[in-house]
């Protein structure tokens, strides 16, 4: 016995004698719980093989339901038997290389196989050739072809007395009949000698027709095994005539699109295709059919009955006529990846933004501005970039705690990203409490402009910074740049410089005000003048509140 389990009405854990932390775990999903649960039979139940949740190998379960005082389902008790412990017996028996001995279920579900073969273990067999000849005698010997390795086996089962268990002893054809064709082979060589030249075309003949019979056996067993593994496969299993037909659907169909086999058998397999998608599926489809491909994997999104849209990956496979070796449609097998595309969603918005604020990071803004530089130079239009700089940021920090600090960042990013209106701008926190905003297609007018109102925009936000002597509340400097790329020599770090340039002129003529240069053209121009004390008027000079409202009225 593997283990002891008891089971309260809702499924979860109530004691075991794994050593496991039984906090959290629940069983109501199990058949056997299910079948408890619904049934009033206290008798034990013997359930199907599963895997264990504490230890994660093979088990067979028996279970029995436990009443409550007043009769009602109080919960299941029940014992668990490692399928490996009738794996070891079996191999105590010499049935030969090409033998087997396997445990199935009265309903065909196999339990215990040796050779043991883990993804055999819990298969359905009820449609096998044994099982339908078991389905009427207590016990019997059939000969058939194997479905798992295609052996061909002379097999005996006996159904057990008191348990639903029913045990298959099978050897190999070949092993059998050994002796007794070593014998026949000596007598039929001397038959043969005497009839070879009579026989000889009847026996080309009777070896085309077993050729073609064998074909037949062996097309009807690969049939058979692909609705098999299709049947019992958590993945959608569809082939697909090249007139766009289902001509078959696998049970997985109502868990992965919401609709059963029946509805979808018969209807186009791209109906419920994205439309973004639905080209390249089709291109894909239709190499296939011309045999440019093979194989191919896809993903794309379509209709799920209930749940919206979808994305599915199908790994396609082409399928030929038995007869003329053509090739006359495909198999697709597809399984639901919707939460794998959200999660790679997730994981590009981190490697994008700034945690913190939420803008987009350093390393995005880098990218963005090269792609913005290039459009710029192809369509002659001009490209703006802001620097923005909380004042005195230190002296907050040190006055009211990184935790305030944080949230006053969080605050200034908010009213930057309210100005990236276009789908061309980009906000971005560009390091400590330095901010960079991107404008594509804007003049030094529309820099100092958005710039201004940026400004005033965070200063009306009265946040408190008693460290700024001048306003005594948190006050931002703004630097500007714009270009007008050439064809040639302009570069991402040189609008950068030229933006930090007037940023540094803000500061130093006294911090809350913005300082935006006239459009200038990359393929090389003059640096920019950092005004000393002596000097009376930058290249374009900071512009205050009032002068922004009289340049832009």
């Amino acid at each position: 016995m593997r283990g002891l389990f008891v089971y309260a009405a809702d499924g979860s854990w109530v004691a075991t004698s794994e050593k496991v932390d039984i906090q959290g775990l629940n069983n109501a999903d199990r058949d056997y719980f299910r079948h408890h649960r619904a049934t009033p039979d206290r008798t034990p139940f013997l359930g199907p093989p599963i895997r264990s949740r504490s230890g994660g190998q093979w088990i067979l379960t028996v279970s029995r339901r436990v009443d409550g005082p007043d009769g009602a389902f109080a919960g299941v008790v029940l014992a668990t038997l490692d399928v490996d412990y009738f794996v070891r017996g079996f191999a105590k028996f010499d049935v030969g290389s090409a033998g087997s001995l396997s445990l199935l279920s009265s309903t065909g579900v196999l339990v215990a196989r040796y050779p043991f073969d883990d993804n055999v273990i819990g298969r359905d067999f009820n449609g096998s050739p044994f099982m339908r000849h078991a389905a009427n005698n207590h016990s019997g010997t059939v000969h058939f072809r194997s479905v798992l390795d295609g052996v061909e086996r002379i097999s005996s089962y006996h159904k057990s007395e008191r348990l639903p268990l029913l045990m298959l002893i099978a050897r190999g054809k070949d092993e059998v009949l050994a002796p007794w064709r070593s014998e026949a082979s000596w007598r039929m060589n001397m038959v043969f000698g005497l009839t070879l030249l009579i026989a000889g075309l009847g026996a080309l003949m009777l070896r085309e027709l077993a050729s073609r019979q064998r074909l037949l056996r062996v097309i009807s067993c690969q049939e058979a095994d692909f609705r098999l593994l299709a049947e019992a496969s958590s993945d959608m299993v569809t082939r697909i005539g090249f007139d766009g037909r289902l001509t078959y659907v696998s049970p997985s169909s109502l868990r992965i699109l919401g609709w059963g086999p029946d509805e979808l058998i018969g209807g186009q397999a791209l109906a419920g295709l994205h439309r973004e998608d639905r080209n390249a599926v089709e291109t894909v489809v239709e190499q296939m059919r011309k045999g440019e491909r093979l194989e191919a994997l896809i993903a794309y999104r379509t209709r799920h009955r209930t749940s919206g849209t979808v994305w599915l990956e199908s790994s396609l496979s082409v399928t030929r006529d038995p007869e003329t070796g053509r090739i006359d449609g495909v198999v697709a097998v597809s399984r639901d990846v919707t939460e794998h595309k959200q999660l790679e969603g997730h994981l590009s918005r981190l490697a994008t933004l700034d945690s913190l604020t939420g803008l987009a990071n350093r390393r995005f803004l880098d990218d963005r501005a090269e792609r913005e530089l290039v459009l710029a130079r192809q369509h002659g239009r001009p490209l703006a970039m802001l620097l923005i700089d909380a004042d005195h940021f230190k002296a907050f920090n040190d006055t009211y705690g990184h935790q305030a600090g944080d949230h006053c960042l969080q605050q200034i990013a908010a009213v930057i990203q309210a100005h990236a209106a276009r789908p061309g701008d980009l906000a971005a926190r560009y390091g400590g409490e330095e901010f960079a905003l991107l404008l594509a297609d804007t003049n030094e007018e529309g820099a100092g402009t958005v710039a201004e109102r940026i400004r005033t925009s965070v200063e009306a936000l009265a946040i408190p910074h008693m460290g700024n002597a001048a306003h005594r509340v948190v006050t931002i400097s703004a630097g500007g740049a714009c270009v007008i790329p050439q064809a040639s020599g302009a570069t991402v770090g040189e609008l950068v410089r030229a933006a930090d340039r007037n940023l540094y002129i803000s500061k130093a003529e006294g911090r809350n005000r913005s300082t935006v240069s006239a459009c200038i053209s990359l393929t090389g121009y003059p640096p920019l003048l950092i005004p000393s004390p002596a000097m009376q008027t930058p290249i374009i000079p900071a512009l205050g509140p009032a002068q922004v409202a009289e340049r832009h009225s």
